[in-house]
């Protein structure tokens, strides 16, 4: 089956009904979107689908063929950081780390349809769990990041 990863058309040997998370960390090797809980619960495997946050872990391959998917490694673009992830770095957001990509790729899908989120729109929007309890922290991250992308509209990329 043919898929689209991160603007790539790719050839994959998967069952349709495999769960993209498995496709993309087993069969692409594209490890940095991680498994949580396998029931969409925690929103660690949280990807873009046509610019759509989705939980990777649930859904099968087959509802990805014809749409774009996009995951942490192609946030950043031409090597320079997403303005989230600059963000990220200066609050001082990530602990263990785990759940990281997910956040990022919920704030980013958040970003792109809400440019200047409330902090009700990113409340509403970012319900990927942090055992660390990181959630001001992102929270600010992401007002930083809007005002950021705001001041320089370059720096959103993904």
């Amino acid at each position: 089956m043919q898929l689209t990863v991160n603007g790539n058309v790719v050839e994959v040997q998967a069952d349709a009904d495999m769960p993209i998370l498995w496709v993309l960390r087993d069969v692409l090797h594209l490890t940095g979107t991680k498994y949580g809980c396998g029931i969409a619960a925690c929103g660690a495997c949280t990807v873009h689908l046509d610019g759509q946050a989705v939980r990777s872990c649930v859904l099968p391959v087959s509802a990805a063929q014809g749409k774009a998917i996009t995951t942490i490694e192609a946030l950043s673009h031409n090597g320079v950081p997403h303005a989230l992830q600059s963000a990220w770095i200066a609050e001082q957001v990530p602990q263990c780390g785990y759940c990281q990509s997910g956040m990022l790729m919920a704030a980013a899908a958040l970003l792109k349809n809400h440019p200047q989120p409330s902090d009700a729109d990113i409340d509403a929007a970012m319900t990927n769990l942090c055992r660390c309890g990181t959630y001001q922290r992102v929270r600010a991250a992401i007002h930083r990041a809007a005002q950021a992308m705001a001041q320089a509209p370059d720096t959103g990329a993904a």
